[in-house]
């Protein structure tokens, strides 16, 4: 699922047609997934101007209503997203809206770089990550509150790690997740976080980041035991996956500015034995 800025890099954590996607959803994962994509690479990628993207955007926005309405023509720019997502829009019925919201947020991405405060991010997500999620629960026909709200902590959580993670990638970019107000309430600002030697307060200022992050993750952790099959057992993957990278960002600490966590081998093997230990 969310370039390595910002995008769908945690929409990857879903299952785009892996083995442990049922192969009847295979096709509907993969043209979610590459309508995602190509709107992100949209917003992010190349040399085009903001009010280019912005067009570009507006562009395959209205060859969604056209994929959507069927007889209406499209613009015939993108066949190989809206020829697989037409389909996939009428045999599983899918929300329009919630892909209309992940391209109003990839608009977003193209005029803002800076969040006021973490309710301003929180909206962003809802609009960059939950979708995702609630596609995907819709694939799986979960359609109750309680599964529909952990899926959204969940998808916020791997939203805001991966913002953690790409610090030291989207600050000389102009990009900055960390929201204002907590900024201010560690007595930082942003010009501050581009120093050569990040300042003491950065480290609580992770911690505090990664806490918000890691809570909303666990308190949507249970939706695991409620998606059926395979796919119950990826989730706990993603889940495990997410909360590893947190743990690799708080170790870096106020390093995370500079350099990118990674995962290796040893984190994979920790991840799969914390998923089967999932209760």
């Amino acid at each position: 699922m969310p370039s390595p800025a910002h995008g769908v890099d945690h929409y990857e954590n879903f299952p785009v047609a892996s083995l442990l996607c049922p192969p009847r959803l295979r096709p509907a994962v993969k043209a979610i997934y590459h309508f995602a994509r190509t709107a992100d690479d949209l917003a992010d990628e190349g040399q085009a101007s903001a009010p280019e993207r912005l067009a570009e955007l507006d562009q395959f926005e209205a060859d969604l209503a056209a994929c959507a309405l069927a007889q209406t023509p499209s613009s015939g720019r993108w066949p190989a997203v809206f020829d697989a997502l037409a389909p996939v829009l009428r045999e599983w019925d899918l929300p329009l809206q919630l892909l209309r919201d992940l391209l109003s947020a990839f608009k977003q991405d193209v005029t803002q770089s800076r969040y006021a405060n973490q309710a301003q991010l929180l909206d962003y997500c809802r609009r960059s990550a939950n979708p995702i999620g609630r596609l995907l629960l819709h694939l799986y026909q979960i359609h109750d509150e309680t599964s529909l709200q952990q899926s959204d902590d969940i998808c916020t959580a791997l939203q805001l790690i991966n913002f953690w993670q790409d610090l030291s990638v989207d600050l000389p970019r102009g990009r900055l997740y960390l929201p204002a107000d907590l900024l201010a309430r560690h007595g930082l600002s942003a010009d501050q976080l581009l120093q050569p030697q990040p300042p003491a307060a950065a480290g609580a200022l992770i911690d505090s980041a990664l806490d918000w992050a890691e809570h909303l993750m666990l308190r949507g952790a249970p939706l695991a035991r409620q998606v059926p099959g395979r796919a119950g057992w990826e989730l706990r993957l993603v889940v495990q996956g997410g909360l590893r990278i947190a743990q690799r960002v708080r170790h870096l600490g106020p390093r995370v500015l500079q350099e990118r966590p990674k995962l290796g081998r040893r984190d994979m093997a920790l991840m799969l034995w914390r998923s089967l230990l999932m209760r």
